[in-house]
C-alpha cells in the first residue's frame, strides 16, 4: 500500500506535468512567430478534432463483429449538421448537437 507521502508526490507531480504541458506552448508561441502555411494547417485542427469524434460516436463497436450505427448519434447529426451548415459557429453546432442528443433520449 503506497504511503500518503507518495501519493501526495504523484498527484503534485502529475499536477506540474499537466501544467507545464499546456502552459508551455503558450509561452513559446508568444515569443515565436510561426509560418503562415503552419498557422494555415493549424486552423483546420479543430475541425478535424470534431470530426473524429464525430465518426467515432456514429458507430458501435463490440469486439469480434462489424461495427453497428448509433442510430441516437446518427439522428442527433441531422440537425447537427444542418446547423453546422447554416451558422459556422462552432458554439451553436456544440449547442444543438447537445440539445438534440438530449431531445433524443429524451423520447427513446
Amino acid at each position: 500500500m503506497p504511503s500518503f507521502n507518495f501519493t501526495l508526490l504523484t498527484i503534485l507531480g502529475c499536477g506540474i506535468a499537466t501544467w507545464i504541458s499546456r502552459v508551455l506552448p503558450f509561452v513559446l508561441l508568444k515569443k515565436f512567430d510561426l509560418p503562415k502555411p503552419v498557422i494555415d494547417y493549424l486552423s483546420f485542427v479543430p475541425i478535424v478534432i470534431m470530426s473524429a469524434l464525430w465518426f467515432i460516436s456514429l458507430f458501435n463497436q463490440h469486439l469480434g463483429s462489424l461495427p453497428q450505427v448509433n442510430y441516437e448519434n446518427l439522428l442527433a447529426s441531422v440537425p447537427t449538421v444542418i446547423s453546422a451548415i447554416i451558422f459556422k459557429n462552432l458554439l451553436v453546432v456544440v449547442i444543438i448537437g447537445i440539445v438534440s442528443l438530449g431531445i433524443i433520449r429524451l423520447i427513446a
